[in-house]
């Protein structure tokens, strides 16, 4: 086996005319959303598979913050309308961006020639199928609703006009313990009286119900219930002892990522995201199927939403008594296809061969660093350095690069006044990591800065901190590949169980390259004893931190550390080579075209185009598009592909 330096491996734009038909296409194949389908860059190339201990993604807007539930709309309305744009300009923009070789992604382990090839022209040509911890991989099949005799009539989904719906909405999340709403009750009987009381407090958790008489008329007052009870607690008394409190089910969706998802489902339901418990967040542009899980909410409930849902379905129900936890999956199952590819067929063998024997070097890929001309490895750095000033200004100053107006007119306006409020003020959409900052700053002073940086969710403060272990992480590995090849030697590491301990020399042929491991810098980790140990701290020492002390003073920010196999090698690999003309046809069906019954399209036997349709299996926290880059031996950066070919971002 022998390592390859990166070349340059030109993308081939298509032809003019199916890039309006492929942009045409892609807006007419969404289940009718009108919504957040566009060009969400940082997720467009890469596709990254959930780490066991954290969701890393560098757009912090999906996340809810508690007690702004007036803004969220206003934010997506926003963050809707701006979000197509000329892709010749963002290609422009983009020449501000990251490349592999910024991150330390510089090697391949196979020696095949490299050929070309759209990856992601359509959303659809990327698919993925979440494997559980029983390996089992999860497919939405089935839409049936597990049959119970404690569920409320269907009517309880049509009794209540939408005037009523808004009006209650209202009284809920308003809490003022004296406001009521009363529903005069048209066609009076017990039994449509009935059906209002369930509608009202299964639709509406926290609201209780009783019947008045009014003028001869018969209403059904709603009002809080007594005490101090949070916005959609789950009722407990209604939820029967003999059903599991989780509702399970199969969520597919369309270019939508995970927390988004959840979000929507969490408005439609009147409820708290943090109820819906997953075990690892999928992309936004591809199509995927994952188990999510919900605190006592019914299966009937659920499955309702798909009636009203744009971009993704719900299906295959079951209650069971726990949640989901983060990291519990076994990996993911993806089938891709590579459009307009080159490379002729002994090429293609080569490489899927290559693939499957040997596997792919295990880099971070290109999301887990952003899309802007900040990195945010250089923020995580700053961090650990214990450079506040400095986090502060990389997060908020003006950067050269693709982004959105109001954002643009939030930092010249910083860069001009460092006033938090001024700032703010230019930035509607307050979700942000900016506008989280900015807030932060408002509330504890220029001199604090810590603690605004603090009101940041957890998951993306770490984020930044994470970037940089991986920044470090790569270009070590480079470094271990260039140096020792493709074969384990005296001094790498190696796991036994969960502990690392070096391979000794007289060991070293019980090991090959698939047994090594390599540290993310922390204070519970070991080096590698040779040349590459050294290259760690010379490379922490060029940053101004020390190796021997990755503890910080604020204890979220220590690094333990961990260990990470260098080269991995997927599973279940299969591909073929398949002849089209229209670039705007699927290639194979997904789970809802089975429900739904769609034959595939017929194909020719010699069309215009070949593709390249492959499938494979992952464990967690790898990257498919570091694998795809094995194949291809492109640079998949935003930077380079957009200034390759922008069609697919449509």
């Amino acid at each position: 086996m022998e390592t390859v330096e990166k070349n340059s491996v030109s993308l081939k734009r298509p032809h003019s005319e199916d890039d309006v038909a492929n942009a045409d296409e892609i807006k007419r194949q969404k289940i009718s959303e009108k919504s957040k389908a566009g060009n969400d860059s940082g997720q467009s190339v890469e596709t990254v598979t959930e780490e066991a201990d954290k969701s890393l993604l560098e757009d912090t807007k999906n996340e809810i913050i508690p007690n702004e539930e007036n803004e969220e709309q206003e934010d997506e309305e926003l963050e809707d309308s701006d979000d197509d744009g000329d892709p010749e300009s963002f290609a422009d923009m983009m020449k501000h961006g990251l490349t592999e070789s910024d991150v330390g992604i510089t090697k391949f382990v196979s020696s095949h020639k490299g050929f070309s090839g759209i990856l992601k022209e359509r959303y659809s040509d990327f698919v993925v199928h979440e494997i559980g911890k029983d390996g089992r991989v999860s497919h939405l099949d089935d839409f049936s609703v597990p049959v119970d005799d404690e569920d409320p009539p269907e009517e309880t989904f049509t009794v209540l006009s939408e005037e009523d719906k808004k009006r209650l909405e209202e009284l809920q999340l308003v809490k003022n313990k004296e406001t009521s709403v009363a529903i005069e009750v048209i066609e009076d009987t017990k039994e449509k009286r009935t059906v209002i009381h369930q509608a009202v407090k299964s639709l509406f958790p926290g609201l209780e119900t009783k019947t008045e008489d009014r003028d001869g008329k018969k209403y059904i007052i709603a009002y809080h219930a007594a005490g101090k009870k949070a916005l959609a607690n789950p009722r407990k008394h209604s939820w029967p002892k003999s059903r599991g409190s989780y509702c399970h089910f199969v969520l597919y969706k369309e270019n939508k990522d995970t927390m988004d998802a959840i979000n929507v489902l969490s408005k439609f339901l009147r409820v708290k995201p943090n109820i819906f418990s997953y075990m690892g967040t999928k992309d936004k542009r591809a199509i995927t199927v994952q188990e999510i899980a919900v605190l006592r909410i019914t299966a009937q409930r659920l499955a309702h939403l798909n009636k009203c849902l744009m971009n993704f379905k719900l299906g295959n129900f079951s209650y069971k008594n726990h949640p989901l936890k983060l990291g519990e999956l076994q990996g993911n199952h993806f089938t891709v296809v590579l459009r307009n590819i080159t490379g002729t067929d002994d090429q293609i063998e080569q490489a899927m061969h290559s693939l499957r024997e040997i596997g792919f070097i295990n880099y971070y890929g290109m999301q887990r660093f952003g899309t802007t001309a900040v990195p945010t490895y250089q923020i995580g750095r700053a961090i650990l350095q214990n450079n506040w000033s400095e986090v502060m200004d990389l997060i908020l100053k003006p950067r050269p690069g693709a982004e959105k107006g109001y954002l643009v007119k939030c930092r010249e306006e910083w860069a001009k006044t460092k006033d938090p409020a001024a700032a703010l003020k230019k930035l509607p959409v307050k979700r942000c990591v900016e506008g989280q900052l900015l807030r932060g700053l408002l509330k504890y002073g220029m001199k604090n800065i810590i603690s605004a940086f603090g009101i940041i969710p957890r998951n993306n403060r770490l984020m930044y901190i994470h970037s940089y272990q991986s920044y470090v992480w790569n270009n070590m590995v480079s470094k271990r590949i260039e140096e020792y090849g493709l074969r384990a030697v005296p001094g790498d590491l190696t796991l036994k169980g969960a502990t690392a301990v070096h391979i000794e020399e007289g060991d070293v042929n019980n090991y090959t390259i698939h047994d090594v491991v390599m540290p993310l810098p922390g204070f519970d980790v070991i080096y590698p004893k040779h040349k590459i140990g050294e290259a760690y701290k010379e490379m922490l020492v060029a940053d101004n931190l020390d190796i021997n002390n990755m503890r910080h003073k604020i204890r979220d920010y220590s690094l333990s550390g961990a260990y990470r196999k260098i080269i991995i090698r997927p599973q279940n690999v299969s591909w073929e080579v398949v002849a089209y003309d229209d670039p705007r046809i699927p290639l194979f069906t997904t789970d809802l075209d089975k429900l739904e019954g769609k034959p595939l399209p017929v194909l020719p036997t010699d069309g215009k185009f070949r593709a390249l349709k492959m499938e494979f299996s992952l464990p967690p926290s790898t990257y498919a598009t570091m694998a795809i880059r094995e194949v291809l031996k492109m640079d998949t950066s935003i930077k380079n592909q957009t200034q390759l070919n922008t069609t697919w971002l449509r």
